[in-house]
């Protein structure tokens, strides 16, 4: 439990930063010039730090007063937030949503989520783009990502909830190991055809292999077809012209039609990982909050 004594002074002296004297801070918060300079003190000698320099024109924060007033300000700011976000659950759902999502996880699994809660939800408007570039979230405008990759790290004006992993398999249609024989181990991988997924700048989508430890490395392979979308690359395996390591969810109808078949399943592992990433001053909007909830309980992977 914190102590209230932690809180007592603090919207005075974040006051009194941001104005530079005590007497404005004072009208800012109907308080006297004297209470807000008392305040301050007791402040500074239950931190046994000086927070101001004082002179007789203005006030200037001190070395630790600057540090300690970027806490202050984090600290008022999540309270705040989360002060409108339980408000927010009592205000209308309604406007325009802008949303960023993978081009092939984002129609397949991702839209008809979005269609639901327009649907339970006739008030909101969403601008759903697919693209599978990374957005910048906040220059772009965007509400609410769903993000499938390792990120780098996450800045401070974004919300981010990770959902669960990707889970990859080998898979070839019946019809292409008639032809050529199933594959029995990884190194059989090597003298077949391997359908790759490429990037715009010419490079390939490793494969994933366990080792005998269990241990997950990766290795680029020699593809016999290179192709820029995960769902042409099931429908080239599908045809007959390779092996492809996929994720699950890409595939879940080819496999339960027996369209195609898994290969090697002690190689299963782990893909990328799935994220909500949102600006956090936006998860005030009760339609972003009720969509983040949505989300969350559609895509999460056990």
């Amino acid at each position: 439990m914190i102590p209230s004594e932690r809180l007592k002074g603090i919207e005075a002296f974040v006051c009194s930063a941001d104005a530079g004297s005590f007497t404005t801070a004072g009208a800012r918060l109907n308080l006297s010039s004297s209470a807000i300079s008392k305040s301050i003190a007791r402040l500074e000698a239950r931190l046994g730090s000086r927070l101001f320099d004082r002179t007789t024109r203005r006030l200037a924060l001190t070395e630790a007063g600057a540090a300690f007033y970027e806490t202050c300000v984090r600290v008022l700011a999540e309270l705040a937030d989360a002060e409108a976000v339980l408000a927010a659950h009592r205000s209308e759902v309604v406007g325009r949503i802008k949303v960023d999502v993978p081009v092939a996880f984002g129609r397949m699994r991702v839209l008809p989520l979005l269609l639901g809660f327009a649907e339970q939800n006739p008030n909101v408007r969403p601008n759903i783009t697919f693209t599978d570039r990374l957005v910048d979230v906040i220059e772009e405008g965007v509400d609410v990502a769903v993000r499938i990759g390792t990120p780098t790290l996450w800045p401070d004006a974004l919300g981010h909830r990770h959902l669960g992993t990707e889970r990859v398999i080998f898979c070839a249609a019946p019809a292409y190991l008639d032809r050529h024989g199933v594959p029995a181990t990884v190194d059989d991988l090597a003298t077949r055809d391997c359908i790759l997924y490429g990037r715009a700048d010419g490079s390939t989508i490793a494969w994933r292999f366990c080792d005998a430890a269990g241990v997950v490395e990766q290795r680029t392979m020699d593809g016999r077809i290179v192709l820029g979308s995960a769902e042409a690359q099931v429908e080239a395996v599908k045809a007959g012209f390779g092996i492809a390591q996929l994720a699950t969810w890409l595939i879940a109808a080819e496999l339960a039609l027996g369209e195609l078949v898994e290969i090697l399943p002690g190689q299963a592992t782990e893909g990328l990982p799935l994220h909500l990433v949102w600006p956090r001053s936006r998860q005030l909007s009760p339609k972003v909050d009720a969509l983040l909830e949505v989300l969350t309980e559609g895509l999460r992977v056990e």
